[in-house]
């Protein structure tokens, strides 16, 4: 007996052809998105280094290598030229004050030296002998004004005689008149002679000062070159290590050419190189500190170099208390400048997403973590741990703080 059978529906009959339809328009529909929505692209949970935006403290400080260095480096010049002609210490010895550094030959200094002392030989001996002429000539001077004073007395006896002899006279008037005269004259000539004699006298005096003052002229210019003799060897002018020596026996040196120099190891400077991002908020003074063993030792900004080059800056420290007891020449330390005292601050932890576009957009998750946009973000201040987030975020928010490398400008990634 033949079974009736009943008519199936137009969407049974065509349900392949639907499902292929439906998957259709929804390539089509996926396509339609990647066009006109965002960018997108897919990202591995397990690849990307998520964190939270939070409100605490921020402290601004900067971790930076520093390098030890003595305290202070000293320039050791030749006071004289000549020859290397031997070389008492070497790199790295330990001076004390005047030790002996190296020794220098100069045959020219030496001839000076002799010409210079037989010189103030000649000029002892030509003193000795004008002082004897001088002497000889104050001599006669003093006879001649022994003879003008005696000239002058006598005449005044004379003519005293002759007033007597006229109040008693003997002589006349006329005569009287005349031996007045006489008198007179021979009254103003003895005292011109005097007179004369001292002036001479005077000029003989300062022409003995004139002797003694060439005289020790030339022996102080022949004792000024013999102590040049001490320039020839070469001394420590400080206590300190002997850095380096750039000589060698028998090279010739100018005076005034460094030759060596002496680390002072009484104490000591870190020397550190900085970003220049820095240069406008680095002074002289600013606190700093070192950490060994778990002991912070105190530092401060002695000197700033600002001149930047290759995107860097040089800063010089010191240390303000105790020194690490390892601290030496040389030696580096993890040093932590302060920029400022902690202040209340929304931060995210210091990610390489830094480094694709300078901090300025970061991927935000949604709600629901599954995708996550790039929004443009304001960076202020900064650490070695942290960045202060100004604008773009609220605490609370999570945003993707690892390598955007791989995803190039992706506005949106979709997180699986």
């Amino acid at each position: 007996m033949d079974i009736k059978l009943e008519k199936r529906a137009w969407y049974i009959r065509h349900k392949y052809w639907l499902m292929a339809g439906v998957a259709a328009l929804g390539l089509i529909a996926l396509n339609i998105s990647l066009v006109v929505g965002p960018r997108t692209k897919l990202a591995d949970a397990d690849d990307l280094e998520i964190a939270e935006v939070t409100m605490t403290d921020f402290h601004e400080y900067i971790d930076v290598t520093g390098i030890v260095q003595p305290i202070l480096n000293i320039k050791v010049n030749c006071r004289e030229g000549g020859y290397i002609s031997r070389i008492v210490a070497g790199n790295g010895v330990m001076l004390d004050e005047g030790d002996t550094i190296l020794v220098i030959e100069n045959p020219e200094l030496i001839r000076s030296i002799e010409e210079e002392r037989l010189a103030w030989e000649k000029q002892q001996m030509n003193h000795r002998l004008q002082q004897y002429q001088m002497e000889q000539k104050s001599l006669s001077l003093r006879g001649q004004m022994l003879q003008a004073e005696y000239e002058m007395r006598r005449l005044e006896k004379s003519h005293n005689l002759d007033i007597e002899e006229a109040r008693m006279g003997i002589k006349s008037k006329a005569q009287l008149e005349v031996s007045e005269d006489e008198y007179n004259y021979n009254l103003q000539k003895s005292k011109l002679t005097l007179e004369s004699l001292k002036h001479d006298s005077a000029v003989n005096l300062i022409q003995s000062s004139l002797l003694d003052n060439e005289l020790e002229n030339s022996r102080d210019k022949y004792i000024r070159t013999r102590s040049r003799l001490g320039d020839l060897v070469v001394r420590s002018p400080l206590r300190g290590q002997l850095s380096y020596v750039s000589a060698i026996p028998g090279q010739r040196v100018s005076s005034g050419e460094s030759i060596a120099e002496i680390n002072i190891l009484d104490d000591y400077k870190v020397h550190a190189n900085l970003s220049e991002y820095y240069v406008d908020r680095i002074s002289v003074g600013l606190p700093a500190s070192v950490t060994y063993q778990g002991v912070k030792f105190p530092m401060k900004i002695s000197k700033v170099v600002p001149e930047v080059k290759n995107q860097t800056f040089s800063v010089e420290l010191v240390f303000t208390g105790e020194k690490p007891e390892n601290a030496r020449v040389g030696k580096s330390y993890n040093i932590q400048i302060e920029l400022g005292s902690p202040e209340k601050a929304l931060v995210i932890p210091r990610g390489k997403f830094y480094n694709s576009n300078g901090g300025r957009k970061i991927y935000k998750l949604s709600s629901s973590g599954a995708t996550a946009d790039l929004i443009p973000i304001v960076i202020g201040r900064q650490n070695p741990k942290q960045f202060e987030v100004m604008q773009g975020l609220s605490e609370g928010d999570k945003v993707i703080i690892s390598e955007y490398t791989d995803y190039k400008d992706a506005e949106r990634l979709r997180i699986k």
